[in-house]
């Protein structure tokens, strides 16, 4: 009789376990589904749990006071980058004016008699007055790019009549650079959805990079697959430099009239189009990827 009795013990201690770590399993469930929504939907709510056990009241508790935290300072990060994006837009117009005018006497003085010390140090003021004007307009151009992420205008293009355009854009570029840029282009079109002023700044910014750090080659190729590779041979850089070309306000000594905005600008943009890019750097030569996906695919 008693080894009966010890097994039904042992049957009802195992069925209240079972029901306890059912019970576990529905409140970590619950938590899961909480920080799911909250994290995905930036939803108010709190995480809210119908267990009644300590522990995992506990685990809630923590967790809604660290998502108290996450939401004051995601609030705070978004009240920061608006005054920030604010501040420059503002900056970047006021400067036009003195800039402007600092131009117009510099022209002037450029008329004048002077000797060949001073038409060096004009030079050089010049020089520095037009990076300087380069870099406020790039300033403007980037807040309002990151502005501008729902207010593009998507239609479907022919990617490679994109890349013909913007290389015939470059002509006179390529000509004063004495560059003869080889196209690789597939037989077939490839079209994509997407806004066509953003990609074409994207490919304006790459040709300007391009042309930036080349040596004098240039080869462009477009995949059937939507990829664009942008490669040319640039003894100048090296795997350290490329790694940070994407980086904001860098800039390689041996670039002129960098702002260290352009590639960070076409980054932002790449992104706009649910696109992807990367650079790297293999036996001198610099290879920029940029991956062009179909939204109505992907959709």
């Amino acid at each position: 009789m008693f080894p009966w009795v010890l097994c039904g013990i042992l049957c009802v201690v195992i069925l209240l376990l079972l029901a306890k770590v059912q019970m576990l399993r529905k409140s970590v469930d619950e938590i899961c589904i909480g920080l799911s929504e909250h994290l995905l939907n930036e939803s108010n709510t709190l995480i809210l749990i119908s267990s009644k056990d300590e522990h995992i009241r506990r685990l809630a508790s923590e967790l809604n006071k660290q998502l108290r935290l996450l939401r004051k300072q995601r609030r705070e990060y978004l009240y920061g980058n608006r005054k920030l994006k604010e501040a420059v837009t503002n900056i970047s117009h006021d400067l036009r004016t003195p800039l402007t005018a600092i131009c117009g006497y510099i022209d002037l003085l450029e008329s004048e008699a002077k000797s060949a010390s001073v038409e060096r140090y004009l030079a050089i003021i010049h020089n520095r007055v037009e990076l300087l004007t380069q870099l406020t307009e790039e300033l403007f151009r980037y807040t309002v790019t990151l502005d501008a992420k729902n207010e593009t205008v998507k239609e479907r293009v022919v990617l490679n009549e994109m890349i013909e355009e913007s290389v015939a854009e470059f002509y006179a570029m390529f000509k004063e650079r004495k560059m003869t840029p080889i196209i690789h282009l597939p037989q077939v079109k490839v079209e994509r959805t997407l806004d066509r002023f953003i990609l074409s700044r994207v490919l304006s910014n790459l040709l300007n990079n391009a042309i930036k750090y080349s040596d004098g080659d240039l080869e462009i190729t477009l995949t059937k697959s939507g990829e664009i590779i942008f490669l040319n041979t640039a003894s100048q850089l090296n795997q350290v430099q490329v790694a940070k070309l994407f980086d904001r306000f860098y800039t390689v000594n041996t670039a002129e009239k960098s702002t260290g905005l352009g590639l960070e600008i076409t980054r932002t943009l790449v992104k706009q189009m649910d696109g992807t890019i990367s650079a790297e750097y293999v036996r001198n030569q610099l290879i920029i990827c940029v991956q062009v996906p179909d939204l109505i695919q992907n959709s």
